[in-house]
């Protein structure tokens, strides 16, 4: 970001060393390390959060675009039942016809028979 080349870096520090002292140049050091490093933790911090704003934008566009992809692709290709015809919906069924239709009907067990081991499929 800025380019302090060495013989720039050591004219800063004569520079310190003759205006603040030898003495008081340690505090004087850390205290301006301190303030760098609060700067850098704002510096991450503010770039995170646009960085994470930038991401939510990108994945809200993607989302957009997968659902009208996938609406394109509904109407073009309707649900297809297992006989291989376009899906209709089911009539409803008549709670008053099921109870009369069970009524009338025996009850039955159902049963599976098993095929004999060499034998032919039914």
């Amino acid at each position: 970001m800025f380019d302090v080349a060495p013989t720039e870096l050591l004219l800063v520090v004569v520079v310190a060393l003759v205006v603040i002292g030898p003495k008081d140049l340690p505090k004087a050091m850390r205290f301006v390390g301190k303030w760098m490093g609060k700067a850098r933790g704002m510096a991450r911090h503010f770039r995170a959060g646009l960085d994470t704003m930038m991401r939510e934008a990108e994945l809200e566009e993607l989302e957009k675009q997968w659902r009208a992809q996938n609406e394109a692709i509904m109407r073009e290709f309707p649900r297809i039942d297992g006989d291989g015809l376009p899906a209709s919906p089911a009539p409803a069924p008549d709670p008053a016809g099921e109870a009369a239709d069970a009524a009338e009907a025996p009850e039955t067990p159902e049963t599976h028979t098993v095929p004999p081991k060499d034998g032919p499929l039914p």
